[in-house]
């Protein structure tokens, strides 16, 4: 049986993908670390027959419903049963819309799906996330030019992951490994266009996430060197004496996020221009 004060239905309905609301429920819910959220999202919700099976299914798990329907009669469809269910609704894109409308002087179009509109941005990205695909782990070192950031850091500094983030936001990034002996690609030293920026963390932190690392480690793998707080110093030691060098900048990734890394190397990008 559920326990109640622990867990709580969290219904996300959308007329598009569901994107935006399923970010918007998951920073409010890690604001509330007593309850953790059963989320259930509907998304392509652009009719009544399709809605209704949904509202039911509320009424089967009471909640919280966040939405973004654009439709004003379906909008106005879930506020009305929710209020009958006693089930708090919110539409998180209105108060937005309506501080626009207010500003702008203008109505908005209303039209569904609007923010993936095949233009120019969206094949940026494209574009940006190949690129970063092919350029993942030092790979093609002779295109670092074309590239607007590099991640460099040592093993399980999350420069994968930042970079993929980063090129969904349509940066190009490349990113390279630094060994400890092992000089750095010489056209990574040439480039003028790119950002270059270091990933680092505590000797603890990465010490942890190479522990589970290697728990998928192929035959031969030396684990005991790989994960030696002693060594991992040595290796960071010699990372930041590369930065210090070359002027290139540092960020400690031990506490931050994904998302917070990649926000730091995005304020990063103006200030070195």
């Amino acid at each position: 049986m559920e326990n109640r004060t622990n867990f709580f239905h969290l219904h996300l309905i959308s007329d598009s993908t569901g994107e935006t609301l399923i970010s918007a429920g998951r920073a409010a819910s890690a604001q509330f670390r007593s309850a953790q959220p059963i989320e259930h999202v509907y998304p392509l919700i652009r009719n009544r027959k399709q809605l209704l099976p949904v509202l039911q299914a509320i009424d089967d798990a009471p909640g919280i419903v966040l939405y973004t329907i654009v439709d004003r009669e379906l909008a106005s469809l879930i506020d009305e049963r929710c209020v009958e269910m006693g089930v708090a609704s919110v539409n998180v894109l209105e108060p937005v819309m309506n501080a626009f409308q207010i500003y702008l002087g203008a109505p908005s179009r209303r039209r569904v799906g609007a923010q993936h509109v095949m233009n120019a941005g969206y094949f940026a990205r494209i574009e940006a996330l190949n690129f970063t695909m092919d350029h993942d782990d030092g790979q093609m070192p002779d295109d670092y030019n074309d590239a607007d950031v590099v991640i460099i850091g040592i093993s399980r500094t999350s420069k994968t992951p930042t970079s993929i983030y980063l090129a969904n936001r349509g940066i190009k990034t490349a990113n390279i490994p630094i060994v400890y002996g092992v000089p750095l690609p010489e056209s990574l030293f040439t480039t003028t266009k790119p950002l270059i920026v270091c990933l680092i963390a505590t000797t603890d932190r990465i010490s942890q996430v190479r522990e589970n690392r290697i728990l998928g480690a192929t035959h031969g793998f030396d684990r005991e060197h790989y994960t030696d707080r002693a060594a991992i110093s040595e290796e960071l030691k010699y990372a930041r004496s590369l930065c210090a060098r070359h002027n290139w900048p540092l960020i400690d990734v031990t506490r931050r996020s994904i998302e917070e890394t990649a926000a730091a190397i995005v304020a990063l990008r103006p200030k070195l221009r």
